[in-house]
């Protein structure tokens, strides 16, 4: 009787380290993609009603893509670090350390909010007059940016929230909680931009309020649901050892993202000597590319629990397959998006009231750079194994290789032939470059973490 009961007191193996890879792997990823899907889909349709407006309001909020992206970094960044750590903790047992990373994790989230409000008001304008004189974008542009970093507050704790769902494998309603955000940002883009005729500013609100319904239906399911973790404030002090951990992997990974924004003020400005409306097409091209990146960042978001856990409980075998299968899976899909591009590329644009001038340099813009998605895939993957083991620096290194040591130098030495067709084969040179050092990397990963615990289990 008493080793039954003490049977019933030892916490239940989590799914991640018992469900076939396969079935495991597809359960955990599938409703992220689908979420991920849908918030393309919202960045697609936010696009195309702000082109109704004019192409001024177009480029207005292509020009703040690298702000926007910049707050997405560090929410998303600083969400991997919580992910590995609170994964890696459940695969350890450690429960307590896991409830701690979860309440750290959620505190930071507020206090990043809190400063881009403070840079979001006093610095928005300011931003904009760096990259244009054009007084329609610079005052569009300004008032949407004011509005998204002000009021970011939902935005860095849906985020927050929604990777306590995902590492804990609650990846049903972490998918929720992004499709009703998007959903709601998807409803009332229309109504905000043309019913109360505010243009711009309107799918600022509207952004705004998804996140803020992202947020509040993630704080509901994860102190509802989710069973593997008890998240709460009471007495809460921040840990300076677990915040430590979380950014260990953190800040890397946010570095990483926010090297995106670095390289897209860069291209603007490379662009922008040509004509504004390149910028325009960059702009679509990158609303486009995120109906085909997100399923993979999805797909990464199911396999970085997954080797986080296992990598705890010391299961190399099951860390291995993750790896492999996730690579095939987002190859796959890159190649999918690859096909879509190049015999589109008129339909795509036209999506977004498209001139003749536009589609003149936007259709060989979109069937040179989606080359690189041939590359892609394998790249993400191997960056998101690189942070489950808890190496950030080695996917912030690729990332620098492949947004700024090559990428911005090989355009803008290409722009110097006054070609503007040119500049868009910058994003397959870097993609090459790319996944040589994720190949390096990979094997050195392999060999330090991976190899280790297949040796122990002979």
């Amino acid at each position: 009787m008493e080793e039954m009961e003490e049977k019933e007191m030892q916490p239940r193996e989590n799914k991640m380290g018992v469900l076939p890879i396969n079935k495991l792997l597809v359960s955990m990823s599938v409703p992220i993609m689908l979420s991920m899907l849908v918030q393309a889909l919202y960045n697609i349709v936010d696009s195309i009603f702000v082109s109704r407006v004019s192409e001024n309001a177009l480029n207005a909020v292509g020009l703040a893509f690298p702000v926007q992206n910049l707050m997405i970094a560090v929410a998303t960044g600083t969400g991997v670090g919580i992910n590995a750590l609170l994964s890696r903790s459940l695969g350890e047992k450690r429960f307590d350390r896991a409830n701690l990373t979860a309440s750290n994790g959620v505190f930071l989230g507020v206090c990043s909010a809190i400063v881009f409000a403070v840079l979001g008001a006093l610095f928005s304008r300011q931003f904009f007059l760096v990259q244009t004189d054009v007084a329609e974008i610079v005052e569009g542009g300004a008032a949407y940016i004011q509005v998204c970093t002000v009021c970011s507050f939902g935005l860095f704790i849906a985020i927050s929230i929604e990777r306590l769902l995902q590492a804990t494998g609650n990846t049903v309603y972490s998918m929720i909680t992004q499709m009703a955000g998007a959903v709601t940002n998807i409803i009332f883009d229309p109504i905000f931009i043309f019913v109360f005729d505010m243009g711009v500013v309107g799918a600022a609100w509207a952004t705004v309020l998804g996140q803020v319904v992202s947020a509040a239906l993630g704080v509901y399911f994860n102190v509802r649901k989710n069973t593997e973790i008890t998240l709460s404030f009471k007495g809460f002090r921040p840990n300076a050892y677990i915040i430590g951990r979380i950014y260990s992997v953190g800040v890397p990974s946010i570095i990483m993202a926010s090297i995106g924004s670095v390289m897209t003020f860069g291209l603007n400005k490379i662009l922008i000597g040509f004509t504004t409306t390149a910028t325009a097409v960059f702009s679509v091209y990158f609303k486009l590319q995120s109906f085909v990146f997100m399923p993979v960042f999805g797909l990464n978001n199911g396999m970085v629990p997954i080797v986080a856990y296992n990598f705890g409980a010391r299961k190399p075998d099951r860390m291995i397959k993750t790896v492999k299968l996730a690579a095939v899976y987002a190859t796959g899909i890159m190649v999918l998006g690859v096909a879509v591009f190049q015999l589109l590329p008129h339909v795509l644009l036209g999506m977004f009231e498209a001139s003749d001038y536009m589609l003149e340099i936007g259709v060989p813009a979109l069937r040179t750079i989606c080359l690189s998605f041939l590359l892609a895939g394998f790249g993400i993957v191997s960056s998101s194994f690189f942070q489950a083991l808890g190496h950030g620096m080695l996917s912030l290194v690729i990332s620098l290789v492949r947004q700024l040591i090559v990428l911005l130098p090989a355009a803008w030495l290409l722009s110097l032939s006054g070609q503007l067709s040119l500049v868009w084969w910058a994003f397959p040179i870097a993609e090459v470059f790319s996944v040589i050092f994720s190949v390096i990397f990979t094997l050195y990963a392999y060999r330090k973490e991976v190899k280790p615990l297949l040796s122990e289990g002979q």
